[in-house]
């Protein structure tokens, strides 16, 4: 009789958890994309800073963050946390292994995202992101074997058109086009193969939490080890001349460490998400953030003009 209301309670905290999580994506999802944004388009006097090394940045941040939890549940005792990450790392190296495709994908998406906000405001880009609940969806009905109802395939089908929408030109397109800088076409490419990465590295790593008993901060450990070593490959093949000759950290202020430190913690939240809830509901809960952004962008950023089918687009998104 009493381990029924201990399952109650076991129950209770797990909602309790997946809906937090949710909310912190929500306010996490809504402030990355708006100061990434600002960050890559504000100038300033001598070099921009390097998308390739904020992604290193961050991947060792979200590192040393998940060793202060693995530290902090293993009762705060350094000789219990060399054991834990001996034990579930170094003599685990199968499963380690496993992170590597995931972690390569998730960098090759962060490095995306910097490409796409250089390129397209933040209203646009986030409407377009939510394509990545569609891919979501797909890789989880044929990874995961999961079955959808109607109502959830309805909602698929509108937020496609909602995506369409956003993209369709306007009569104000060429005032867009005046206040954003650089190339759309690049931008919407950089968007749309980070939909298709986002949904199958989210659908890969969630296979494997739920099939192991393994802690989402260690598999999160995982992750940013092989995230660090792809990250400075991607530094060293696309930005080592720059960095060679003005540094690694170069153009770096207080909205570029602003911009790394929600990237990190980003990555944080999702595992969290994913643990205790699942991805097509986190695909679901990010759309939310799309309203937040597109009033911020347009009152805050100025940087497009909202038409008819951004709002109809928007709302498709959210429903």
């Amino acid at each position: 009789m009493e381990k029924l209301p201990l399952a109650n309670e076991d129950k209770t905290m797990s909602t309790n958890l997946k809906y937090v999580s949710l909310g912190i994506l929500v306010f996490q999802t809504t402030s990355l994309v708006l100061t990434m944004r600002y960050s890559r388009t504000l100038k300033e006097e001598g070099p921009r800073y390097l998308s390739s090394t904020a992604v290193v940045v961050a991947e060792l941040l979200k590192i040393m963050a998940c060793i202060l939890l693995v530290y902090k549940d293993s009762k705060c005792s350094l000789r219990a946390l060399n054991r834990v990450l001996h034990d579930e790392i170094l003599n685990k190296p199968m499963e380690t292994l496993k992170l590597a495709i995931p972690s390569g994908i998730y960098t090759l998406q962060n490095n995306l995202l910097y490409v796409a906000l250089s390129n397209l405001d933040a209203a646009t880009y986030q409407v377009t992101y939510q394509l990545k609940i569609l891919t979501t969806a797909l890789f989880s009905v044929s990874m995961l074997s999961k079955k959808l109802g109607i109502y959830q395939w309805l909602s698929l089908v509108i937020l496609m058109t909602g995506v369409a929408f956003v993209q369709w030109p306007s009569d104000s397109q060429l005032d867009s086009k005046e206040l954003s800088a650089g190339s759309q076409f690049v931008g919407l490419m950089a968007v749309l193969t980070a939909c298709f990465s986002s949904g199958f590295a989210g659908v890969y790593f969630e296979k494997i939490l739920k099939e192991t008993k393994q802690s989402v901060w260690i598999r999160n450990i995982q992750l940013g080890f092989f995230g660090s070593i792809f990250g400075l490959m991607g530094v060293y093949i696309y930005d080592g001349e720059l960095v060679s000759k003005n540094g690694f950290f170069q153009g770096y202020n207080q909205l570029t460490w602003i911009v790394v430190v929600l990237q990190a913690l980003g990555g944080l939240v999702i595992a969290a998400v994913i643990k205790y809830a699942d991805n097509i509901l986190k695909g679901f809960a990010t759309s939310l953030s799309i309203i937040l952004s597109t009033l911020i962008s347009y009152f805050w950023l100025q940087d497009f003009v909202p038409t008819r089918l951004l709002y109809v687009s928007s709302s498709s998104s959210y429903s």
